[in-house]
């Protein structure tokens, strides 16, 4: 009978990491997929994939990259996926319950844009490490992708946003003197 609720305990450890994930979910996917119902799709289907995989769990080392991964590979299915035009209703609507200053939502508008402009592959890493604030080596198992390249990407979509945001059409090329 003991062994019966030992194996119990490492599940609902499980559940309460699943569940502890669900708002850097949520935000990683509105920063990817920048709108309110795809991000909150994303995140149901993410959530229903890791609770249908929920026998894997027990091998898994750190639930947190596990779920970004799953996302990840949902996003990039669905990217692939012919998808049907739509226009959100509730652009307009503020997501914050606190009301910003009109130079700060320009400054957002400005920012999101730039994001849209970053290739996907240097996005979806520059979002990791500034929203979720996730290590390069979780980053690089997320994504199954070298460190090194996520350093790479990450330097170049830096750059890249960094140009954009101060409205420079290309990055400034500074030459090596010794």
């Amino acid at each position: 009978m003991s062994g019966t609720w030992r194996s119990k305990l490492p599940v609902a450890q499980d559940d309460q990491q699943l569940l502890s994930a669900v708002p850097r979910l949520r935000r990683y996917a509105r920063a990817l997929v920048r709108n309110r119902e795809d991000a909150d799709d994303l995140v149901q289907d993410t959530l229903e994939r890791a609770w249908t995989k929920s026998g894997l769990w027990r091998g898994v080392a750190d639930m947190r990259a596990w779920l970004f991964s799953t996302m990840h590979n949902l996003h990039v299915d669905g990217l692939r996926r012919p998808q049907l035009a739509t226009v959100a209703l509730d652009d307009a609507t503020p997501e914050s319950p606190v009301a910003a200053t009109h130079s700060e939502r320009l400054e957002v508008l400005d920012l999101q844009a730039a994001l849209a402009l970053l290739p996907d592959a240097q996005k979806e890493v520059l979002l990791l490490v500034a929203l979720e604030d996730m290590a390069y080596a979780d980053i690089a198992t997320t994504l199954d992708i070298p460190i090194g390249t996520v350093m790479s990407r990450l330097s170049r979509g830096r750059e890249r946003l960094r140009t954009l945001m101060e409205g420079r059409a290309e990055p400034v090329h500074l030459k090596v003197v010794k």
